[in-house]
């Protein structure tokens, strides 16, 4: 596949990693405004690095969009007279919608809209998609694209707000518990590189469990846990404390939050 990444910021660059890593190109174009942090990319032999977005969307099939969402309706406009029945655009900027991006460049387009998060960087993105009525015959390629660094799902377009908060912004909440994980694994006596080390690898193996097994969360708890025993009892202090509730309350505020962002 002829892949562009167009905005080669922090995302774009996960992505392009993610890509990269598992051999998802035969070739790549990178841009950026300013590309001196981009360019040991070119090691890579299929990579291009370009400030020029026409060059990369002339050369490329497949057009990952990253930019800033400010200025996506401008590269747009600046290189719709470029795209033909080969190219299936990708947009990644959230509050987007497909209808902006239509009006902008056509219904006849292939539009695919995704929400990956940072953890395509090391093939562990959980990525949701959409697309337009145009994109629906494209969609297995841009699941096939995530699925090589990751995980995706398709959802309605009216989902993908809520898809933000569970699986973008939900890094940062798993990062929190994982640190606080850390926290008291260190105040039970381990140093604090071997309780990360604990932590991480105790959360990472409770996602594959349910991942492998396709149990409920509620069944591998009962695995471990036995009448009076310090897991139950250590589960049901959390619960006193508000654990579940502390979570899915963040979670619903964070959704509250980038609704207001959309109005705004």
């Amino acid at each position: 596949m002829k892949i562009a990444i167009i905005g080669t910021g922090n995302l774009g660059l996960s992505i392009a990693k993610g890509i990269l890593h598992s051999n998802g190109a035969t070739s790549m174009y990178l841009t950026k405004r300013n590309i001196s942090d981009i360019q040991d990319f070119v090691k890579y032999g299929n990579v291009t690095v370009t400030t020029d977005n026409r060059k990369a969307v002339e050369n490329s099939d497949i057009l990952i969009f990253a930019v800033q969402p400010g200025h996506f309706a401008k590269i747009l406009e600046d290189t719709k007279d470029l795209l033909t029945e080969k190219h299936v655009v990708i947009s990644t900027i959230t509050g987007f919608s497909i209808s902006k991006i239509e009006d902008i460049i056509g219904k006849e387009q292939y539009i695919i809209r995704s929400m990956p998060n940072t953890a395509i960087s090391v093939g562990k993105s959980m990525t949701c998609i959409c697309s337009n009525e145009a994109g629906n015959k494209r969609i297995e390629l841009a699941k096939a694209i995530f699925n090589r660094m990751g995980h995706s799902m398709e959802i309605p377009e009216g989902q993908m707000q809520a898809a933000t908060v569970i699986c973008a912004s939900g890094i940062a909440f798993w990062m929190r518990l994982i640190r606080a994980t850390t926290q008291g694994a260190i105040q039970l006596g381990f140093d604090a590189k071997e309780a990360q080390e604990l932590a991480m690898h105790t959360a990472n193996g409770a996602a594959s469990l349910l991942i492998q097994s396709g149990n409920h969360p509620e069944e591998e708890i009962d695995r471990v846990t036995t009448p009076m025993g310090c897991t139950i009892t250590g589960l049901n202090e959390m619960e006193h404390q508000g654990l579940s509730s502390s979570l899915i309350r963040g979670i619903t505020a964070s959704f509250e939050k980038i609704n207001q962002i959309k109005k705004g």
